[in-house]
């Protein structure tokens, strides 16, 4: 039994042995709160019966995903921003991977999250100087077929 709870919500339709088990769990119960498909299966009699006694019947939507934020997605960003891979992201807030990418989706951050072979920037510095991509392969030690692909890449 359990004093304090005055309200209680109830996924299915409201019987007359369901009415007495959360009378006599709950004796303090002022409302008791259903969907709407739930309150249109209930009887009207019990309804009635409910409250004459005090206990309200209300609709209520208890629909979809609760938040589960709680301001994270700024501190997701912030984080992105500082320059920290998604995973590193997750174990510091203790939140998944799968919520981190959600929430820097919401978040359009531009970030990239792929280890890469070579060094694009600077492929693309070098050549803005003025090297071609065999003088940019040999500098970095790298195929040259590679060097034309990152410099075609748009």
């Amino acid at each position: 039994m359990d004093d304090n709870v005055t309200t209680v919500h109830v996924t299915k339709a409201l019987t007359s042995a369901a009415i007495v088990e959360l009378l006599e769990t709950y004796s303090n119960l002022s409302e008791i709160t259903c969907a709407p498909s739930v309150y249109d299966r209930t009887s009207k009699r019990y309804i009635d019966a409910l409250d004459q006694l005090g206990i309200e019947v209300k609709k209520k939507y208890n629909w979809g995903a609760k938040p589960q934020t709680h301001r994270s997605e700024f501190k997701v960003a912030k984080l992105s921003d500082k320059g920290l891979k998604p995973k590193e992201i997750a174990e510091r807030l203790g939140i998944s991977l799968n919520r981190v990418y959600y929430l820097l989706r919401l978040a359009d951050a531009k970030f990239d999250n792929r280890h890469r072979k070579h060094n694009h920037r600077k492929i693309r510095q070098l050549k803005s100087e003025g090297l071609s991509a065999k003088e940019i392969a040999d500098e970095l030690d790298m195929p040259i077929r590679s060097v034309y692909y990152i410099l075609n890449k748009k």
